[in-house]
């Protein structure tokens, strides 16, 4: 089979393991799926402190994008992408162009209003210029049609799949509660302390696995509210974990918690149920897509408000006091685990959208 070429513009640090993401992950898996679907992929990476990169950064992606030939098909990651029309915009008067927005720019947690506001503005004039967007979500395709007013037959889902893992033995069936995200704010892991606090009574422990160096003074807060309810030998910040290491971590896990405030889908939702466990989590974004239903029907997880640790806390009294509750949880999760999508789906997406690109690169809008 002659494989067809796309380029795929990633931020650098997509391999790095100190730094993980449900992006970075999204980036590196479908880059080995890709010619499995007709599509060899030709990997630029580049490094810059993204969305807002500095003239170093801006200066290298211009430089990578004019060297590609006319015609090209190339896959942007939105991070790099959206920040910079100025560079991106021109491109698409030449090049066929796709972006692949794992969060909109602006619904990250904690920016100041101005600057959420010119990157919003800024990713918006990029995703109209291209021929196509690629969103991780039903909810993010929705999301990005209604926000930026794109045609909605140019915006795409790819959701991200999930790999199915042993099932996990846990440790007592309820007490070992693990949360996966890196611990920014949009993650809202003070939320999630605030909720235990509540329920000091109950025997958990709770791991927290994530880097703590995207915003040092947001895990300086963590560690200080951990401290200020005393729970420092019950919430272990234990930093970013892969390969044998987080396998082992999420076969301990009774029950995986996620606090966010935003997420377009929640990759560490499926890598959860893809292991059996059940999920309490924040009803935010395209999480109700993540968590599903099992094929009869069952519900594998628990959806509270976002910004709502009482409501949290009271879920999971009800997990540790109601057996009938885990039963059920953990009898969903086990089905939902057995109907989960694999990568192998998300690259078809991909590959189609690719595939149906004009042959002619559309005009700068």
């Amino acid at each position: 089979m002659s494989l067809r070429t796309v380029y795929f513009v990633m931020p650098g640090g997509v391999d790095d393991p100190a730094v993980p993401s449900g992006g970075n992950a999204y980036d590196r898996r479908v880059c080995l799926d890709l010619p499995g679907f007709g599509w060899q992929v030709r990997k630029e990476i580049v490094d810059g402190a993204w969305p807002r990169p500095a003239a170093d950064a801006r200066a290298d992606l211009a430089r990578r994008l004019r060297a590609m030939p006319d015609g090209a098909v190339v896959l942007l990651d939105g991070l790099v992408a959206c920040g910079v029309p100025e560079i991106v915009v021109p491109e698409a008067e030449r090049l066929r162009l796709a972006v692949l927005v794992h969060l909109p720019l602006g619904d990250e947690t904690g920016l100041a209003p101005t600057v959420a506001a010119e990157l919003d503005t800024r990713e918006r004039t990029v995703l109209r210029a291209v021929d196509a967007v690629i969103a991780t979500s039903d909810w993010a395709v929705r999301r990005l049609v209604s926000h930026h007013g794109l045609p909605p037959e140019r915006v795409h889902a790819a959701a991200p799949g999930a790999d199915i893992a042993p099932l996990a033995s846990g440790t007592d069936g309820v007490s070992r509660l693990l949360c996966v995200a890196a611990v920014t704010p949009r993650k809202g892991q003070h939320r999630l302390v605030e909720a235990l606090a509540e329920v000091t009574d109950l025997p958990w422990s709770c791991v927290c696995v994530g880097g703590l160096g995207q915003d040092p003074e947001y895990v300086a807060r963590l560690r200080a509210l951990i401290e200020k309810h005393g729970l420092e030998d019950r919430v272990h910040l234990v930093g970013p974990r892969a390969g044998a290491e987080l396998d082992a971590t999420y076969a301990t896990a009774d029950l995986m918690v996620l606090a966010s405030y935003a997420e377009t889908y929640g990759m560490a939702v499926t890598e959860a149920l893809a292991r059996g466990i059940p999920v309490l989590a924040t009803d935010v974004g395209g999480v109700p897509e993540a968590v599903g239903r099992a094929p009869d029907g069952g519900v594998p997880g628990i959806l509270v408000p976002p910004e709502d640790p009482a409501a949290l806390a009271a879920e999971l009294r009800g997990w540790f006091g109601e057996a009938d509750v885990r039963r059920r949880l953990k009898s969903a999760a086990r089905s939902r685990r057995a109907a989960l999508d694999g990568w192998a789906t998300t690259a078809k997406s991909l590959a189609g959208v690719l595939s149906r690109l004009p042959n002619e690169p559309r005009r700068a809008a």
